[in-house]
């Protein structure tokens, strides 16, 4: 199948290769050219503009946008009401609040074009281990995608959640859970660290020994395990943990529909308190997002 995919960062251009190893034709476009390039080499057809974009793919056109959400994904839509025609699609597969969805696909709607959401779920490891995807919009735009959707996700990894938005819901209570289950485990360590046993404890072992048959198992504690062979007090980094966006919007969700959810919400305020002082905990989690997702961390000062 063919597609482009626009905004070839940490997702964009990993998805873009495991399509391409599926055996798909894609169509690469970034702001910067050299990744454009770069993904040229393995296979993808370059484009150097929107416009050169929109030329090189067949009717009806499949554009995959992978940007940051706001403003940048509603520039791209209003140059595509231009450039692109009835009966193309356009799938936003970014971390986009899901009533941003809404609006834009009643945009695109006017055109004759399709919108789906597409919540992506994976990190730096989705090339080989694959995406979790969860789908909204259209069920004729989800059933012509099918077979993109097959190719980037494990078995069982993708699900048709509904109507537009309903996807980047879906994952947006996803990334609220997961600063949950961060916060938790960061905590957790903080304890041991404070305790009269944390000089003789190797956290690298304690995670690993959590993820043999313990019911706190998950891939994030394999993450953990790996964080801590790296440094085992997670010593080069510090404890700033960013707030993407995901969490607010579902607190917000949670305070609009009446829904109690104190630590998803406590989870959030620990970000916010996590840039003013460092720590244990805060590196917990610092580190377990650069292993899952490649996010940025805070050295930590040199004394």
């Amino acid at each position: 199948m063919q597609l482009a995919m626009i905004g070839l960062g940490r997702m964009g251009m990993n998805m873009a290769k495991r399509l391409l190893r599926g055996g798909h034709e894609v169509v690469a476009y970034n702001r910067t050219s050299e990744k454009t390039d770069q993904l040229a080499q393995e296979g993808a057809m370059a484009a150097y503009s929107l416009a050169e974009m929109a030329e090189r793919l067949s009717k009806p056109r499949v554009v995959w946008i992978m940007l940051p959400a706001g403003s940048a994904v509603d520039e791209h839509l209003l140059q595509f009401t231009g450039l692109l025609s009835s009966d193309d699609i356009v799938v936003d597969g970014g971390n986009t609040f899901y009533k941003d969805d809404i609006r834009r696909a009643g945009i695109l709607a006017e055109k004759g074009m399709m919108f789906m959401d597409v919540g992506v779920s994976g990190g730096i490891w989705g090339l080989d281990k694959g995406y979790c995807l969860m789908i909204g919009g259209p069920w004729e735009g989800y059933h012509h995608l099918e077979p993109i959707f097959k190719t980037l996700a494990p078995e069982d990894g993708y699900l048709y959640c509904g109507a537009t938005g309903a996807g980047h819901f879906v994952k947006m209570v996803h990334n609220g859970i997961e600063y949950g289950m961060m916060q938790a485990y960061g905590e957790g360590f903080q304890i041991l660290e404070a305790s009269p046993y944390g000089e003789g404890l190797h956290y690298k072992e304690v995670a690993h020994l959590w993820n043999q048959g313990s019911v706190v198992r998950s891939w994030l504690l394999e993450l953990a395990e790996t964080a801590f062979d790296k440094d085992g007090k997670l010593s080069d980094i510090r404890g700033v943990v960013e707030d993407s966006g995901e969490g607010r919007w579902t607190v917000e969700q949670a305070v609009e529909t009446g829904v109690s959810a104190p630590v998803i919400a406590l989870s959030l305020m620990n970000r916010f308190r996590s840039k003013e002082t460092d720590t244990f905990s805060d590196r917990v989690v610092a580190a377990l997002r650069r292993e899952f997702g490649g996010h940025a961390v805070v050295a930590a000062d040199k004394k």
